[in-house]
């Protein structure tokens, strides 16, 4: 008999399950202490299942035994930095702190209330290809004063010169993607540059500079 060949499969979303010994527990602490958010409870009173997100990601809790041993979830986050500050503050155990990885992730590791290991990382700014030699050379480029603050600040977010931020950009927006252009920014670097727009009074939309006029 010949063995039918492997169909393709479309996966949207992957849910992990971890086995836990009181619902409503973990549920608390992974709200709580890890900054995820409560997705739902069902099984009666007390629950029996529960969902728990971050960002686009649901993780699934079931009542049992649990098996710390036997389970660990990856996270890639947006800024894990910002993240661990907020775990560590509020007492959660940390087993690693953050570090740049060889595998081109920012990561660091913690244990939740039943002994689950969690890792939370953001991929690094810098690829894990080889260094490409370049000669870099002066343009005599203006920016709006409230611009170029945003853009001070967005560089010092993401670690990275002012020049490679800028280059980051351009390269970016000369790049196809879909019916659009490619962006180098996450969700979470979105709303930040949101936020330094209000902090530097930056009241223009994306199309202003057609308009700008410098007294």
């Amino acid at each position: 008999m010949t063995t039918p060949a492997a169909p393709h499969v479309e996966c949207e979303q992957l849910h992990p399950v971890l086995i836990v010994s009181d619902i409503l527990a973990a549920v608390d602490f992974y709200t709580d202490k890890l900054g995820f958010r409560r997705s739902f409870t069902w099984g009666g009173d007390p629950p029996t299942y529960a969902g728990v997100n971050l960002d686009q990601v649901q993780l699934f809790l079931s009542r049992g035994t649990p098996n710390p041993k036997g389970a660990s979830v990856c996270f890639v986050v947006g800024d894990a930095d910002q993240l661990y500050e907020f775990q560590l503050a509020n007492g959660v155990e940390i087993v690693e702190p953050p570090g740049d990885r060889d595998y081109g992730i920012r990561d660091y590791m913690v244990r939740d209330l039943h002994g689950y290991s969690l890792t939370f990382g953001h991929h690094l700014v810098h690829s894990a290809q080889p260094a490409l030699r370049i000669e870099r050379v002066g343009v005599p480029v203006r920016l709006e004063k409230r611009l170029a603050a945003l853009l001070h600040d967005l560089a010092e977010l993401k670690r990275m010169s002012l020049s490679s931020c800028l280059e980051e950009i351009l390269l970016h927006t000369c790049e196809p993607f879909g019916d659009g252009v490619a962006s180098p920014h996450t969700s979470r670097t979105f709303a930040y540059i949101q936020d330094l727009k209000r902090k530097h009074g930056i009241d223009y939309d994306c199309h202003a500079s057609y308009r700008f006029v410098e007294d």
